[in-house]
């Protein structure tokens, strides 16, 4: 009886949209407030890093100076401009405190757990549009878990309540990787394009003939792709080359093993693309690159990234385990789960996977989403915990994805013209 009211409850929220979308906001804000927002500025900078970033930023509010990072007088070239901005953007707004410092980390994490609940719930209202079915039930319940889970994992709640620029990046790229995704499913296996407005039954053929003439016509991307661009050009600006190089990985890797790089490449109008991402990003590295010349160069490119790649930096070495122990711990409790989702995805079976809708492609996304990064870091010789963050959402996904398996909702069949 209980499961038969929570059914219609459920089956009544898919025909009110707009209380759909008031009670699916109300959620994502008690989990984020929970995570993220509840005593954020109540202890003050820990270890020796925050306080770097707070002064830093600081210092940029002070003088106005928003193109060299100083600290205590002296140049800090350790990461690009991003985190800087947004925190002296903070200060300017709620002053100078720890709240603002931490802020721009809590927003990142708000924004890549909003992204990852629409996803979720995008991607199961496509399967129920192949199926020919509603189960709004288990649509909403599977979002709503997976929100969750990306927002309460301990490796996500450390960094995102962090004045550092990890949960920045981590924000950039997963949200990055969301958008390319949605852009990529949004395109059917008959060559149309779906409107991704996450509803079941009411994407029309007219609708779709019509925006597959337009995205074809135009010299922009659409509007995931786009927002995929401008996403990559914030991630280099967070982090530097890592910014794209991490996601082209992922994305490459993906696309070859489903056999489409060719095709997305070109749907991606990648030129376009690339010139978008360096128009966004190139002109603070050619300024602050301009004014400080080599010693930039030198301290930002060759130590921070290159050496940090190629050898151990400020003694932060480890055994090659050492991302096993952080993914089970900062992804507890939820990580016992993570080898039962990955073999439910039986990844071997290439053509199976090329076989399916683009739209029904999530769960192999999310693995080698999950395996890029980790793999990646796991090369680097420096390590620290913070590396393996942007895998965390990846990791969501697929326990989500396996959870909602055992969600009960028979749901309600419907004919081919789209009625229930």
């Amino acid at each position: 009886m209980t499961n038969r009211a929570v059914d219609l409850w459920f089956n009544n929220l898919g025909k009110r949209p707009a209380l759909a979308v008031t009670l699916s906001i109300l959620w994502l804000i008690l989990i984020a407030w929970v995570g993220y927002g509840w005593n954020l500025g109540s202890i003050g900078l820990i270890d020796e890093t925050e306080p770097l970033f707070a002064e830093a930023s600081r210092q940029m509010f002070v003088t106005g100076d928003w193109i060299t990072p100083f600290f205590n007088g002296e140049t800090r070239f350790d990461k690009p401009a991003l985190i800087y901005w947004c925190q002296a953007i903070a200060y300017t707004i709620i002053g100078v405190n720890e709240w603002a410092v931490r802020l721009p980390s809590a927003l990142a994490a708000l924004a890549l757990i909003s992204l990852s609940f629409y996803t979720l719930q995008w991607y199961l209202a496509r399967l129920d549009e192949l199926e020919h079915i509603s189960r709004p039930t288990r649509r909403w319940l599977t979002a709503a878990l997976g929100a969750a889970i990306i927002a309460l994992t301990p490796e996500m709640i450390v960094w995102g309540r962090t004045g550092v620029s990890d949960m920045l990046l981590t924000g950039c790229v997963g949200t990055a990787l969301l958008c390319f995704f949605l852009g990529y499913a949004s395109k059917q296996g008959n060559g149309q394009w779906a409107m991704g407005n996450g509803q079941w039954g009411r994407d029309t053929e007219v609708n779709s003939s019509q925006s597959l003439i337009a995205n074809r016509q135009s010299l922009l991307p659409n509007q995931w792709y786009l927002a995929f661009y401008v996403l990559i050009a914030g991630a280099i600006l967070t982090k530097g080359p890592v910014g794209i190089v991490l996601p082209g990985l992922i994305i490459a890797g993906f696309l070859l093993y489903v056999g489409s790089l060719r095709e997305v490449l070109r749907e991606m109008r990648l030129l376009m693309g690339m010139l978008i991402v360096l128009g966004l990003s190139v002109p603070w590295y050619a300024l602050v690159i301009w004014r400080n010349g080599w010693n930039y160069i030198n301290s930002f490119f060759g130590y921070h990234n290159l050496e940090r790649f190629t050898e151990v930096v400020n003694g932060h070495k480890a055994p090659w385990y050492f991302y096993f122990v952080v993914v089970m711990l900062g992804f507890a409790p939820y990580s016992v789960y993570l080898p039962a989702a990955i073999a439910r995805l039986k990844f071997w079976q290439i053509k199976y996977w090329r076989s399916q809708e683009r739209s029904q492609q999530l769960g192999l996304f999310a693995f080698v989403w999950f395996v890029a990064v980790f793999s990646f870091f796991t090369i680097a010789v420096t390590k620290l915990p913070s590396y393996v963050l942007p895998l965390m959402p990846a990791a969501a996904i697929l326990v989500t994805l396996f959870w909602s398996d055992f969600f009960k909702d028979k749901g309600t069949s419907w004919g081919l013209g789209g009625g229930q």
